[in-house]
């Protein structure tokens, strides 16, 4: 700005000094020129700050690092929110530590769901916290997910307690083709969700493929009432994008498009799309719409016939996420297989467990030692270490957020449980729960087990009504 000004005022002071005539002043109906529109890159930006923690080491624990690999009788040293050191039982321990021995036990990176309602359906589940579909129309990606999200929902502190949640990626519903922008959140108290905003995790866009947007809106005598319907809107709509950012991109001021800047953004590879999508055939056809328009789709969401095609989810770098076990609730649900995700981590593609359930979401690692177990039964041998991959390092990929957390390694984020137990044992839970190095949750500390404001709320027995 400095150097701008000073050549403005260099050039208006020769122009001062000079005796030859100047160039024929603008016509007095010639309007002044406009500056560029400046809009705000991120008008709700993440305030998250950590809570404090202090330099801890678990020691004598067996690990599973998050990316496949194990350590036995290992250490993990926790100081400044990150993880500063992993490795055997010689790793150096830094003086004044808190030292915590885990004999008998595990410690796994914090579990990441990519698919959760929790704060757009929150608890007690009623018509007025009904927050996660706007289906006013198919076409919706100017609503954000995170402007429903309500930070008192109870969800949050039992997929905390229950389920080691440290990060958990909250979309709209399914109701239409574009559902809205998604949102990563920190699995921490906050009076607001920017207090909890992921720092720098990209937002999504939920698209939805198969029965509900047709279901939702064909019998309103409105497309789409069919499957081509669908892909005929959701083509249409990426078409009226590619224009909308050709002709900003000429015209910067032009008049703005909420909807369609998501969706530019999108063509920039600004935000990642979540696709919820159950049949084969249909991901096969949006993964060519996708290089069509030039986009990518991070994961396909329900994906129970993954397993039918995980060389085209392998080639295109698209994870699938899934269920262990859930089929059967529509028709396109009843193709599923209880093998589905060791069958699509076995072919080489990315395999993700995730729970669109707020009930789900407080044992997934019990679904994961499903679907572990079913592979097992089938002859495909996979690993527990490999296996923690689903609930981990590839989901935090999927996010783009894989660099900061999703594995235990130096200068990764602190997000650390250790269990009870075997993480993948029905009678294992959390023991203790820290995100960016602090202690969140301890099972054997009542300070340490979270309420939240609309519990703690709620008038008992006897007060004064």
């Amino acid at each position: 700005m400095r150097a701008g000004f000073g050549a403005a005022a260099l050039a208006a002071l020769l122009a001062g000094c000079s005796t030859t005539p100047t160039s024929q002043a603008p016509a007095a109906n010639t309007p002044p020129a406009q500056p560029e529109r400046r809009v705000a890159a991120d008008p709700y930006p993440s305030t998250y700050r950590p809570y404090r923690g202090v330099p801890t080491a678990i020691t004598n624990v067996t690990i599973f690092d998050g990316e496949g690999g194990r350590i036995d009788n290992g250490v993990v040293v926790l100081a400044e929110g990150r993880i500063q050191a992993i490795g055997g039982a010689d790793t150096a321990i830094p003086d004044g530590a808190t030292r915590i021995d885990g004999q008998g036990r595990y410690v796994t990176p914090g579990v990441i769901d990519i698919h959760s309602h929790l704060g757009d359906y929150p608890s007690p589940s009623v018509d007025a916290h009904s927050d996660g579909n706007e289906v006013t129309s198919p076409v919706r990606p100017e609503v954000w997910a995170e402007h429903s999200i309500w930070p008192q929902d109870p969800g949050f502190t039992r997929a905390l307690a229950n389920g080691g949640i440290t990060t958990l990626h909250v979309l709209p519903g399914s109701a239409n083709l574009f559902g809205g922008r998604g949102v990563t959140l920190r699995n921490v108290p906050g009076r607001t969700y920017q207090s909890m905003r992921f720092p720098g995790a990209p937002r999504s866009l939920k698209m939805a493929c198969g029965e509900n947007p047709k279901r939702v809106y064909g019998g309103r005598n409105q497309m789409p009432g069919t499957r081509m319907g669908n892909v005929a809107l959701m083509r249409s709509t990426w078409q009226r994008a590619v224009e909308y950012r050709d002709r900003m991109r000429r015209d910067p001021n032009g008049t703005r498009d909420m909807a369609l800047e998501t969706l530019v953004e999108v063509l920039n590879g600004d935000i990642l799309v979540q696709n919820h999508c159950y049949r084969a055939d249909e991901m096969a056809i949006m993964l060519d719409m996708a290089r069509e328009f030039n986009f990518r789709i991070a994961s396909f969401h329900h994906a129970v016939e993954a397993y039918k095609i995980p060389d085209l989810l392998r080639a295109s770098g698209t994870c699938a996420s899934m269920w262990a076990d859930w089929w059967g609730f529509k028709l396109e649900a009843y193709d599923a297989i209880n093998e589905n995700i060791p069958m699509v981590h076995n072919a080489g593609a990315c395999a993700i467990v995730h729970s669109d359930d707020a009930n789900g979401i407080q044992r997934l690692n019990q679904e994961a030692a499903k679907a572990l177990a079913d592979g097992r039964r089938m002859g495909i041998q996979i690993s527990d270490e490999v296996a923690w991959r689903w609930l981990a390092i590839n989901p935090a990929n999927a996010l783009g957020i894989g660099d900061e957390t999703g594995s235990l390694k130096v200068g990764k984020r602190a997000d650390v449980v250790l269990w009870n137990g075997n993480p993948f044992s029905v009678y294992t839970r959390p023991q203790q729960v820290w995100i960016d190095g602090a202690l969140m949750y301890d099972m054997n500390n009542p300070r340490l087990r979270p309420v939240t404001d609309f519990e703690l709320g709620q008038p008992g027995e006897g007060d004064v009504k």
